[in-house]
């Protein structure tokens, strides 16, 4: 059973996250900020991280570069409201983008297709 670490400082959507991955097969832990992430990460390891990109105190593209430089081959989804991060360079980094929406069709799809382009 992969392991899904959501990284998001919405409580709301980070229990509809969980439910419905979860509900979906994956065992899932989450995390309401950047803070001391990258411990949390070596501490859980988890097979795939949702990684928000606006929250709070912490800016989703510095974390996603922050976990490409220690955990290189780690899958990142990154997930937020806003499709103007697409362009950002620092994004292309990421494995997938999904934009946040009730529906998590599109979310389990690109988490599916990333677990799978990173099987042994």
């Amino acid at each position: 059973m992969a392991k899904i670490l959501i990284v998001d400082d919405e409580e709301h959507i980070r229990f509809l996250y969980y439910e419905e991955l979860t509900e979906a097969g994956y065992e899932v832990i989450t995390a309401d900020s950047g803070y001391q992430l990258i411990e949390k990460i070596e501490d859980e390891k988890p097979d795939l991280i949702v990684l928000d990109i606006k929250m709070v105190d912490y800016n989703g593209l510095d974390l996603l570069q922050d976990i490409r430089n220690k955990f290189y081959n780690m899958p990142v989804v990154l997930c937020t409201a806003y499709d103007t991060f697409k362009e950002d360079m620092k994004s292309i980094a990421a494995d997938f983008y999904v934009i946040k929406s009730f529906d998590l069709t599109e979310l389990k799809n690109k988490i599916a297709m990333a677990l799978e382009a990173n099987a042994p």
